[in-house]
């Protein structure tokens, strides 16, 4: 069963995990939006969370001029997944986490073997 969390407290909870985020890694964020979205366009694939944009390795000095990267918490399979608001919250905060990395160029691997897979 859903976890029961209005659309605001859940949006709150996002903009909590970001604030956990040291500085020295969001100073880093360049030209990316963090965006809360119900459903993922392909749902069958149980994902939390999406990063989709140019990873910062990758950028050269030919970057610019581009839409922003952008990191997407899906609200419906993580209120699907958790039993409750707390384990929610904490979900939420791995699912930024998640994807934050992506941006610096991890791998599912390498989080996986980081615990945050």
């Amino acid at each position: 069963m859903a976890v029961e969390i209005s659309d605001e407290a859940f949006d709150a909870a996002v903009s909590e995990a970001l604030d956990q985020v040291p500085s020295e890694f969001l100073d880093l964020l360049d030209n990316v939006v963090v965006l809360v979205e119900d459903e993922p366009a392909d749902p069958g694939h149980g994902v939390l969370g999406l990063y989709e944009g140019i990873p910062l390795p990758e950028r050269d000095s030919f970057y610019g001029a581009v839409l922003p990267d952008r990191i997407l918490i899906y609200r419906g399979p993580l209120k699907r997944l958790c039993g409750s608001v707390d384990e929610l919250v904490e979900e939420i905060g791995v699912t930024v986490v998640h994807e934050i990395a992506h941006f610096f160029g991890m791998d599912d691997d390498q989080l996986d073997d980081l615990g945050w897979g």
